[in-house]
Parts: structure tokens; C-alpha cells; sequence
């Protein structure tokens, strides 16, 4: 019995010592690290665009109001007629001009009267003088000054006789330069005067629509990659299908001290029509570097409380190389720091990567990939 029990256990401790034999068989080997991914540094300079809104505005607008206080007598245009400069909009009706122009006429011809008695009697007084003794020094002295002085009376009638007769003119309206009617406040027989002393609105508003402006603001950061040699793109929501082009004509030099951004102008030839006044544009402006700068992509960039940097591998140590990120686009940065041209740098770096940590196997990853 004793014989059978030591056999026994023997045969248990040999069973379980091959089945942890298999065990330790079956336990695959510890896989490698994969390889880190990298890239060689190089310089270039980033191009990116920032979408801003601008709106599309008459190349000329102009409220059309009475310069004398009358009623409108006769409307020649409406909204969407088209006028030529110079064309006749407009006609005014104000009598109290007609008797002030004839108050005028009759106080120029009275003193057209008086002018011309005072000028025979210092022309008679004068030949008599030729004679001497018959006429004092002192008597064609006064003859003359009279004479003077109704001449003077007489200018000033004429001045005051042709401003009235001008101010008839006031009373056509017309076309200040060719455009179209876009807008028309008043009808035939109500009252109109001039801007803030008769009307509150003007009789009509012209614009030119053939040529637009599409004024844009520009906000302070982006102010230095603009100027007179510039070419945006735009969009508008009423011909989504359809990209259209301008290059930068105007800059206002100064910044909304409220907005904060600078005014810049396109001119937009407009033949078609295709463009309207008042549209809303979705402008595209080329943002580029004007300095060349090392460029990586975002994910090597480190951002910790133990500052920025990049990983760079130098002799299969990691270092971190601190650098000041500058402009971003498509996912890249452009950074200065101490770095140089073919310095490998990880693709993703992390806080994991310590200084001096030695990374055995590294994929080197085209630029263009990165």
C-alpha cells in the first residue's frame, strides 16, 4: 500500500511538471517595439487663405433731392430705368420763384433807367466843361460820382436778376453720370426740397451698377499680407455655382478703431449684370509667409507645461528642441528654433519621449507625407 501510494504521487508531480513545460511552450516572445516615424527637416514658406465677408456696393451712389422747395410736376424715370448722364429726371413746379424772378427783372430795368439818365448828365456836364467857366470842377465831380454809383446799383441788380434766373435751372433734375434708378420715394404733385429742409428722403437714388466695389474688412492680423497687388476670389450666395476674381485696388491705410480692421476695395466689372448691390461675398485672401521657417507638421509639436518643442533623434538619443510656432495651415507649422536642415524630428511627438531616451528603430517619411 505504501509502494502503491508513493507511485502515485510521483506520477501526479511528473503529469503537472510536463504540463507546465507545454505552458511556458505555448507563451509567445515579447514583440519588438515598432519603429518610430520621422522626418528630414526642411525650410519652405506656408500659403494659407482666410475667409472673411465683404459686401458688394455701387461703384457710384447718389441720393437725388429738390435744391429748391417745390412740388414735382413731372417724374421722367422710375426704378430700373437706366439714365444717361446729363438726362433730364425730373421736373419742379414753384411759383414764388417766377415772382421773385420778376421782383428782379423790374428793379435790374429801373436801374438800368437811373444808370443811364446819370451817365447823359455827367456826359452833357462833361462837353459843357470844355467851355471854361460854364461848369464848377466841384458840379461834374458829383455828376461823375453819381454816374459811379449807379453803375455799381446796376451790376448788382444783374448779379441778383441772374442768380434767380439760375435757380430756375434747380428745378430740372438730372443725371449726375449714367447708371440706373434703384430707388424712387416720391410722386407727381408731393412736396420736395432740399436734403434735411424739405424732404427727409431723397426723390431718387442712382447707382452705377456696371462697376461694383466690394469692400472687405481686414482684421489687424492679417493687414501686413495685403496690398495693391493682391488677387482674391469670392463667392456669392446667389451664384453659388460660380467663382469670381479681383485684385485689390484700395486700402485705407488705418483700422476701424471699433472693428478693428482695415478697409480694402475691388473694382468688379459688372456688364452682366450678374452681380447685385448690397450682396453678401464670401472673400478668400491669400495668407503667405514673408520668411521662409523650418516646417512640420502639427503632431511633432509638443505642448507642455515644460514648454514647446519638437523631438529631434540625434544618434538614436531623443532631444527636445524648444521652438517658437509661427503660421499654421493644412495641418503644418512653421517653426524657429535651434534647428537645421536635415535634422530628423518625430512625426508625433509626446511627453512620453524623455530627454535622453534612446530610440533604437526609426521610418524615415517623405515630406510630402508627413
Amino acid at each position: 500500500m505504501y509502494w502503491m501510494a508513493v507511485v502515485g504521487g510521483l506520477s501526479v508531480l511528473t503529469a503537472c511538471g510536463a504540463s507546465d513545460k507545454k505552458e511556458v511552450a505555448a507563451t509567445p516572445a515579447a514583440e519588438e517595439a515598432p519603429a518610430a516615424d520621422a522626418f528630414l527637416l526642411q525650410k519652405g514658406t506656408l500659403s494659407n487663405t482666410i475667409k472673411i465677408p465683404g459686401e458688394l456696393i455701387p461703384y457710384q451712389q447718389v441720393d437725388i433731392y429738390a435744391r429748391v422747395n417745390g412740388f414735382v410736376k413731372k417724374l421722367y424715370a422710375d426704378v430700373g430705368t437706366e439714365v444717361k448722364a446729363g438726362q433730364l429726371l425730373a421736373v419742379m413746379e414753384a411759383p414764388e420763384l417766377n415772382s421773385q424772378l420778376a421782383g428782379a427783372e423790374s428793379r435790374l430795368k429801373a436801374q438800368e433807367a437811373m444808370y443811364t439818365a446819370s451817365k447823359a448828365n455827367y456826359d452833357r456836364l462833361l462837353e459843357t466843361s470844355k467851355t471854361p467857366g460854364t461848369i464848377s470842377p466841384n458840379d461834374l465831380d458829383q455828376a461823375m460820382a453819381k454816374r459811379n454809383a449807379d453803375y455799381a446799383q446796376l451790376e448788382s441788380a444783374r448779379a441778383a436778376y441772374k442768380e434767380i434766373a439760375e435757380t430756375r435751372n434747380y428745378l430740372e433734375l438730372r443725371a449726375p453720370f449714367s447708371g440706373v434708378i434703384s430707388t424712387r420715394n416720391l410722386n407727381t404733385g408731393a412736396i420736395a426740397g432740399p436734403a434735411g429742409k424739405g424732404s427727409e428722403l431723397p426723390i431718387f437714388v442712382l447707382q452705377d451698377q456696371r462697376k461694383l466695389r466690394l469692400a472687405v474688412g481686414v482684421p489687424e492680423a492679417a493687414t501686413s499680407y495685403v496690398n495693391g497687388k493682391t488677387h482674391i476670389s469670392f463667392t456669392v450666395k446667389g451664384r453659388p455655382n460660380e467663382n469670381f476674381t479681383a485684385q485689390v485696388k484700395r486700402t485705407a491705410g488705418s483700422l476701424d478703431t471699433k472693428l478693428r480692421s482695415e478697409r480694402i476695395e475691388m473694382d468688379i466689372a459688372n456688364d452682366d449684370r450678374k452681380l447685385l448691390p448690397g450682396m453678401i461675398a464670401e472673400v478668400s485672401i491669400p495668407v503667405s509667409m514673408h520668411d521662409s521657417s523650418f516646417i512640420v507638421p502639427k503632431s511633432a509639436i509638443v505642448n507642455s507645461t515644460e514648454g514647446v518643442y519638437v523631438i529631434k533623434i540625434a544618434e538614436g538619443i531623443a532631444q527636445w528642441i524648444v521652438i517658437t510656432a509661427g503660421q499654421e495651415a493644412n495641418g503644418r507649422v512653421g517653426v524657429y528654433g535651434a534647428l537645421s536642415t536635415g535634422d530628423t524630428i518625430l512625426v508625433t511627438g509626446n511627453e512620453e519621449r524623455r530627454r535622453g531616451s534612446a530610440i533604437n528603430k526609426l521610418k524615415i517619411v517623405p515630406a510630402t507625407k508627413q
